[in-house]
């Protein structure tokens, strides 16, 4: 919401009294850390928990130097892990399943009224939170989206996030959403929605220089199979986007409730 403003708006408040930006709720492209330093002059620190969580359990925080995109490491007594499908752990920068090792302070005891549930979160001490994600060879925790977001293209596995965060590092391109949309050769398509910047308009130059920019940043199998110019990216009044509502639009169903549909 802050990055739709003009730059010079900022320039009228004075923020030396403002320490630190920590944000919550939804993971954070890289062009807003890079946009919060070069507007603000302010780093923001993401983190990563849930619901079921209690508490934060990893997190950037002063001290510990940003990667811009990344949600930082496990907080001091909790236990993070990527383990695959298959049970084993990750290697470096493979995506798999985001965990935590059990026992952590905060851990939730049960689902309201629905103990199966609960139990179908854990596997060999650890709970299995949903999301997709990868570590690096520092240690740092990388989100690539919720596992009914996750794109399965030709066999491989794409996160949208790390395809909208890509798209939003291209000049003209000012939001973007991805989504995954059936395909009877790809088993799923990569689609991809883009609301462009004032006095730009989209066009087979603007197309080509998306498609190799996704090509040569993620890698080929990520370039979108069809790229759709739109007027506004729906989003939740949290500011989430709204996947299932870009998927119904594009196959031509209703979307369902909309209630929590921003307003702005």
């Amino acid at each position: 919401m802050l990055m739709k403003e003009d730059i010079s708006l900022f320039k009228k408040f004075d923020l030396k009294e403002l320490w630190h930006i920590c944000s919550v709720g939804e993971p954070l492209n890289r062009e807003v850390i890079h946009w919060s330093r070069k507007v603000l002059g302010k780093e923001i620190y993401d983190t990563w928990f849930q619901t079921e969580t209690g508490s934060i359990m990893i997190a950037n925080h002063p001290g510990l130097e940003i990667k811009p995109g990344s949600m930082g490491k496990p907080i001091e007594g909790v236990e993070a892990a990527i383990v695959t499908d298959n049970g084993q752990m990750a290697k470096n920068n493979q995506r798999g399943n985001l965990c935590l090792k059990t026992g952590w302070e905060s851990m939730f005891v049960s689902y309201l009224n629905n103990g199966s549930a609960y139990k179908q979160k854990f596997k060999d001490g650890y709970y299995y939170s949903g999301d997709v994600a990868f570590k690096d060879k520092e240690g740092y925790y990388w989100f690539a989206g919720r596992q009914d977001d996750v794109i399965n293209t030709a066999g491989h596995l794409v996160g949208p996030f790390e395809v909208e965060s890509a798209l939003l590092e291209i000049e003209e391109v000012k939001e973007a959403a991805v989504i995954g949309a059936p395909d009877d050769t790809l088993f799923e398509k990569i689609v991809a929605f883009i609301k462009l910047k004032s006095g730009y308009a989209y066009n087979k130059e603007l197309e080509l220089k998306i498609r190799i920019y996704i090509a040569n940043k993620v890698s080929t199998i990520a370039v979108p199979q069809d790229i759709v110019a739109v007027q506004s990216i729906p989003k939740t009044k949290s500011g989430k986007i709204m996947r299932r509502v870009l998927k119904a639009q594009y196959l031509g169903y209703d979307a369902g409730d909309l209630s929590t549909l921003e307003e702005f």
